[in-house]
């Protein structure tokens, strides 16, 4: 008999959030199973990906949701999988949503994080408990997931040991005579004009210092492209203000394929850090700007890694630490770096088990309105779940015409933004 295919679907909000909830997809699928469906939707907002960061992800052209339509898509479709690669207060609601208009054999629904947790730890954990799977990225947020959901007496048994799931790619091999920095640029960090042009000034600076090595500025997006987090002054428009020499180039794409030329990476706190480091990449993280939880690189502490420009400048490559590694999940293996797929084993083992049962357990978040009634109401109506009931006579009629011209303004501002904005800022340039 041949085996069963696995149906999942893959809900996401923002270019990051895509491309980890389109891997984790693929990573936690049990071996019993002929390999996952992959449907993926997109849920309508301000950070709705271009077709290019899409492609990214390989998920083709995603059908763009809201919330309850999100909902009442799984009610028609039989999904035996749900990944939701969203912020924590979206998955809260939907959660809540589910739990509601569930049909009697509902999916099994995952979710987590898709960097390096170094802030928020509380509330982004206590708005995910309700999942049947909650992915921990490495053994040290293992034990911090389930601190929390028992120091305030929620089951932490959904928590669940895995990694990033993007972490793989050829580890370093040195090639002699190249000799490539990569500077991996963050949307918000950090955040002021004064702070991000110093750290552009230090990378031109560190390229006429090393003429014969390549630089690069591994930007996240193109102009008119959103990410995750809201860039309010792009690098792009930095650099048109600086004279940058002929070594040091701006480059775009996965960062992946730019890591398979890279010889250093430095960053202040990016998890292009954890992809480089389980490639066995040189890398640093910069203590120019001071170690602060602001900027994220206070999580870096007792890695070895933290360094300055001053250092770099010296050719000073910081060593990691082992021990901090191997807790944080991206230990490379003797000889190259290690399987990635071993990682989420214990994931595909609890995924396996729960679509094995007859049923599953009610849907039941930490946060309830008893519990949380001054703020759970807040999150429920910013997502329009707070109420399933549908509006009876004029009103209702009201309701989807809004809906409606919400959903068609929204389509006309993206638009604006990623092709019509970049088209006059070229136009202005000339």
């Amino acid at each position: 008999m041949p085996s069963p295919t696995l149906r999942i679907a893959v809900l996401a909000d923002s270019d990051t959030r895509w491309k980890w909830g389109a891997l984790t997809a693929r990573r936690i699928a049990p071996p019993d199973t002929a390999g996952p469906d992959v449907t993926g939707y997109a849920l309508r907002g301000r950070a709705t990906p271009t077709a290019r960061q899409l492609a990214e992800a390989g998920l083709g052209t995603p059908r763009e949701v809201t919330g309850a339509e999100f909902l009442r898509a799984l009610g028609e479709e039989a999904y035996d999988v749900v990944v939701l690669a969203l912020v924590g207060g979206t998955v809260q609601a939907l959660l809540h949503g589910l739990a509601r208009t569930a049909p009697r054999r509902r999916p099994v629904v995952v979710t987590g994080y898709v960097g390096v947790v170094y802030e928020k730890l509380a509330d982004g954990l206590l708005l995910r408990h309700g999942a049947d799977v909650v992915l921990a990225n490495s053994p040290y947020d293992a034990r911090r997931f389930r601190s929390v959901y028992e120091g305030v007496g929620a089951d932490a048994s959904a928590v669940v040991e895995a990694a990033l799931p993007f972490l793989g790619g050829t580890p370093h091999r040195p090639v002699p005579g190249r000799h490539t920095v990569v500077f991996a640029a963050q949307p918000s960090v950090p955040a002021s004009r004064a702070d991000r042009l110093y750290l552009l000034r230090r990378l031109a600076g560190h390229a006429r210092l090393h003429p014969g090595r390549e630089v690069l500025l591994k930007l996240r997006s193109k102009p008119g492209e959103h990410t995750t987090h809201i860039e309010e002054l792009p690098y792009q428009k930095l650099a048109r203000t600086l004279p940058l020499p002929p070594n040091l180039r701006l480059v775009y794409g996965h960062m992946g394929e730019v890591l398979d030329r890279t010889d250093l990476l430095v960053t202040v706190s990016s998890t292009a850090a954890m992809e480089s480091l389980h490639r066995g990449v040189p890398t640093a993280v910069l203590t120019d700007l001071g170690v602060r939880e602001a900027l994220g690189n206070h999580h870096f502490v007792g890695s070895g890694l933290l360094t300055s420009w001053d250092r770099l400048d010296a050719s000073h490559h910081p060593v990691p630490d082992p021990a901090w590694l191997a807790d944080q999940g991206v230990a490379p293996a003797e000889g190259g770096a290690r399987d990635p797929d071993a990682a989420f084993a214990a994931a595909r083992r609890r995924v396996a088990d729960l679509l094995a049962r007859d049923t599953l357990p009610p849907i039941a978040p930490y946060y309830t309105a008893a519990s949380a009634p001054g703020y759970l109401p807040g999150i429920l109506a910013r997502h329009r779940l707070d109420a399933e009931a549908p509006e009876p006579g004029a009103r209702g009629v009201r309701r989807v015409l809004r809906d409606v011209a919400r959903g068609a303004a929204r389509g006309a501002y993206r638009h604006g933004v990623q092709h019509v904005a970049p088209v006059i800022r070229r136009l202005g340039e000339l």
